[in-house]
C-alpha cells in the first residue's frame, strides 16, 4: 500500500483525518484506509494496483455493480448536452414519474441532493405541515447529519435526546425524542408524555447503520397505528433500502403506507442525489405553493437524473431481487456454518442483498443490542478479509451490501475467504 500510504500522507496535511466522510478512515478497525483509482462490477482497484471483491458498493448505490455500461452510456449521452442547467430539464419529470410508479406512497417528489438533504427536508415539511415542533427517532437509526436528527439517546427511553457531535445547541436536540427500536411500549409512551406535540416519527424501517437489524413481526405497523392515531406523520427513512431490497422499498415488502419517504443512493445511479415525497396534501406545502421553503442549486441535476433513471429502469425490466436475495442468504449461510464450526457467537442478520455479522450471542434488536458485539472482534475478521482480497465495511456498525456483479466466481471467493477467517480467529 506504499502508493495509498502517501495519498493519505497528503490528504492528513489538508483533510481534516485525510477523509472527507469519517467511517472511511478505517478508525473503528484500525489502520490506515486504501485508496481506489478504478472500480468495475463487484471489484475496486486500488491505487497499488490490488484488486478487491466490494460488500460495500459505494454503500450501497452500486446495486448493479459498478461502471455498468447502460449507467455509463445514460451519463454520456446527457453530457453531450450539459453538465447543470439551473432549470427545470426533461430528466426531473422522468425521474418523478418512475419514483411515483415503484413507490405508490409517493404521490409527489422533490429532488435534492444527499439523503442528509431529504431526511432533513422531510422534517422541516412535517413541522411545517401538522405545525409542530417535536420529532421522534431511534436509537442506532442514522439520518443523516442536520442538527435535528444527529442525536443520541440519554439515560432513559424517553430521555430528550442530547446532541451526538460538537456543534449542535442543546435546544435544538430538546426537540428530538430518543426511543429503542423494536419496543412498541416506548412509542405509546412518547406520545402519551407528548401530547399534540409530536410532529413526525422517523425511522429506517430496517435500520442498517449500526449493522443491520430488521423489525419484529408488527413493530412497523406498530407506528403506522400510532402516528395515525397522534396526528403525527410517518418518515420512512428509505434513503438505504429504497430500490434495494425491493421496487417499492421497505414499505412494499411490510405493507406500510408511511406519510413521507426519504430516498438516496440507488436513485443516483452512483452520482449524489437525494429525494424526499409522500402525501399530495403534505408535499404541496413546499415552497413555491406552501410556506415550507426548500431548495437547492444541483437539484436535479441532469447527470444525476440520467444516470439514477437508468438505474431504476434496470431494475425495473430485470427484477433482480430474488437473485440477489439468494447472493445474501448464500453468504449468511456461509458466515453462520462458520461461526458454528468454530464455535464463535455470531448473529448474521440478512434481507435480500443486505448483510451484516454481529460477534456476539445475543439476538440483536436494537442499538443496545448491537454494542454487545465483539467490536475487536470484527476488526480482525474486517482485515483477514481484506488481506486476502475481501472488503467489508471498516466499521462492526455497518452493513454490507451485494450487486447483481457478484453472482459467480464473487460471491465464491467471498464465501471461501470469509469462512477461512472466521476459522482462524
Amino acid at each position: 500500500m506504499d502508493l495509498s500510504n502517501e495519498l493519505f500522507a497528503r490528504a492528513l496535511k489538508l483533510i481534516p483525518g485525510g477523509v472527507n466522510s469519517p467511517v472511511r478512515a478505517f478508525r473503528s478497525v484500525g489502520g490506515s484506509p486504501f485508496f481506489v483509482k478504478s472500480a468495475h462490477g463487484a471489484t475496486l482497484v486500488t491505487a497499488d494496483d490490488r484488486e478487491l471483491i466490494d460488500f460495500v458498493c459505494t454503500w450501497g448505490p452500486a446495486i448493479h455493480g459498478h461502471n455498468p455500461p447502460v449507467i455509463k452510456a445514460a451519463i454520456a449521452a446527457a453530457l453531450e448536452e450539459g453538465t447543470s442547467f439551473g432549470t427545470p430539464n426533461p430528466y426531473e419529470v422522468r425521474m418523478a414519474e418512475l419514483i411515483h410508479a415503484l413507490v405508490p406512497s409517493i404521490k409527489k417528489v422533490r429532488m435534492c441532493n444527499s439523503g442528509t438533504e431529504a431526511t432533513m427536508s422531510a422534517i422541516r415539511l412535517a413541522r411545517g405541515f401538522t405545525r409542530r415542533d417535536k420529532i421522534i427517532k431511534f436509537a442506532g437509526c442514522y439520518h443523516g447529519h442536520s442538527d435535528s436528527l444527529l442525536v443520541k439517546a440519554g439515560s432513559g427511553a424517553l430521555t430528550h435526546g442530547n446532541p451526538d457531535s460538537a456543534g449542535i445547541p442543546a435546544s435544538f436536540a430538546r426537540e428530538t425524542v430518543v426511543l429503542p427500536y423494536n419496543d412498541p411500549g416506548a412509542i405509546d409512551r412518547a406520545f402519551a408524555a407528548n401530547p399534540g406535540a409530536i410532529a413526525a416519527v422517523i425511522v429506517e424501517p430496517y435500520p442498517a447503520n449500526v449493522g443491520l437489524i430488521l423489525p419484529l413481526s408488527g413493530y412497523l405497523a406498530h407506528l403506522r397505528k400510532a402516528c395515525s392515531a397522534n396526528g403525527a406523520l410517518l418518515i420512512f427513512d428509505e434513503v438505504m433500502t429504497g430500490f434495494r431490497l425491493a421496487r417499492g422499498g421497505v414499505q412494499e415488502i411490510e405493507g406500510i403506507v408511511p406519510d413521507l419517504t426519504a430516498l438516496g443512493k440507488i436513485i443516483g445511479g452512483g452520482l449524489p442525489v437525494g429525494a424526499f415525497g409522500g402525501r399530495a396534501e403534505v408535499m404541496d406545502q413546499l415552497a413555491p405553493v406552501g410556506p415550507v421553503y426548500q431548495a437547492g442549486t444541483l437539484s436535479g441535476n441532469p447527470l444525476a437524473m440520467a444516470a439514477g433513471i437508468a438505474a431504476l429502469e434496470l431494475l425495473d425490466r430485470n427484477n433482480p431481487y430474488p437473485a440477489l436475495d439468494a447472493l445474501g442468504r448464500k453468504v449468511r449461510d456461509a458466515l453462520r456454518a462458520a461461526c458454528k464450526s468454530k464455535g464463535l457467537a455470531a448473529q448474521v442478520p440478512q434481507t435480500g442483498s443486505m448483510f451484516s455479522i454481529f460477534f456476539t450471542d445475543r439476538e440483536v434488536h436494537n442499538y443496545e443490542d448491537a454494542l454487545t458485539g465483539d467490536a475487536k472482534m470484527f476488526g480482525r475478521f474486517f482485515h483477514g478479509c481484506l488481506e486476502r482480497g475481501v472488503y467489508l465495511p471498516p466499521s462492526a456498525y455497518e452493513t454490507a451490501f451485494i450487486s447483481t456483479a457478484h453472482e459467480g466466481a464473487a460471491i465464491d471467493r467471498a464465501c471461501e475467504v470469509m469462512d477461512s477467517v472466521i476459522r482462524g480467529l
